[in-house]
């Protein structure tokens, strides 16, 4: 039990909850932008894994890190112009689109991996992201290491989730948004196209699931492995039921995963650790976040028109 207490009050466990959370804030944010549109993508695993690849193949070329993250940003809504292309104006299932968007990005990532890197030993190294420390706050016992002592895209990451809430709720933009999300005929009438507003929110909510995936590759890590994104995009899909659909309720659903991914990693490491089957470590983020969704979503508010095709003149 003490080696319990050693690991919650350890300022690395925090640090790495929050590095883990970054990543799937971006992603998530990206989901809550489609979703509040009335478009569910299931895009989104298949849309970080080439996030990932694009943004660490740019700074592998010789691209600075940030345009590496643009890079993966425009890679990213370029699938999600697929995606929306599919969705809203032919109105053709989300699920069956999404899935096919998964598949065509990871399978295309991985083909050209392999196509300009056929005979590579060992997956190249980049210099990623480095930590940057904030004066003052940094030395704030158990949290300054944990939030700020963090890589820029961490602190990007926070400071999305703040912009997306400010713009949903506090713009004529995100109200727009949100009406083609919840009433879409009502928004048309209005003189609001509803096709333009989903189609930009797919995209720009891709461009957010592609730096997500860029942040496993420039920032946690130094390069390119397959399987990398490793379900991190259909965690996110259950952290925007969590939220609610809410930006900052979704941001501390992220933060909870994370903590129990970061804590099932140390526990492992204890003497409880070597009594007990490692697998049971690894299922254990995923039965505690099915549960803490279990418990949210009784209370969640779906947005009504989600998964609804749009046909103007259709009642």
């Amino acid at each position: 039990m003490m080696e319990i207490f050693d690991i919650l009050l350890s300022a690395s466990f925090w640090a790495a909850a929050v590095r883990i959370a970054s990543p799937l804030i971006f992603a998530t944010i990206g989901e809550i932008i489609c979703e509040r549109a009335g478009v569910l993508n299931l895009g989104i695993e298949g849309i970080m894994v080439v996030g990932a690849f694009a943004g660490w193949m740019a700074v592998y070329q010789g691209a600075p890190l940030w345009f590496g993250v643009s890079v993966a940003m425009c890679a990213g809504m370029l699938f999600g112009l697929i995606h929306a292309t599919l969705t809203v104006p032919f109105g053709l299932s989300q699920h069956v689109v999404g899935l096919g968007v998964t598949l065509l990005a990871t399978s295309s990532s991985y083909f050209t991996y392999r196509l300009i890197l056929p005979k590579v030993p060992s997956p190249p190294k980049i210099e990623p992201f480095q930590p940057i420390e904030i004066p003052i706050l940094s030395d704030i016992p158990l949290i300054g290491e944990a939030l700020f002592h963090q890589t820029a895209m961490t602190y990007g990451a926070f400071l999305l989730a703040i912009i997306v809430a400010i713009v949903l709720y506090r713009t004529p933009l995100g109200l727009a948004v949100r009406s083609v999300g919840e009433n879409p005929a009502a928004a048309d009438a209005q003189g609001l196209s509803v096709t333009g507003l989903r189609m930009g929110a797919v995209m720009v909510g891709s461009g957010f699931m592609a730096v997500g995936g860029s942040f496993l590759t420039l920032s946690a890590f130094d390069t390119f492995l397959f399987e990398m994104v490793n379900g991190r995009g259909w965690i996110c899909i259950a952290l925007v039921v969590f939220g609610a659909w809410q930006p900052g309720k979704a941001v501390l659903g992220a933060l909870l995963y994370a903590a129990f991914d970061a804590f099932q990693i140390r526990l492992q490491q204890t003497s409880i650790g070597s009594d007990i089957p490692y697998q049971v470590f690894l299922m254990m983020p995923y039965v505690l976040s099915i549960l803490a969704l279990i418990i949210m979503s009784r209370r969640a508010e779906i947005p009504a028109a989600l998964m609804i095709p749009f046909r103007k003149g259709e009642r």
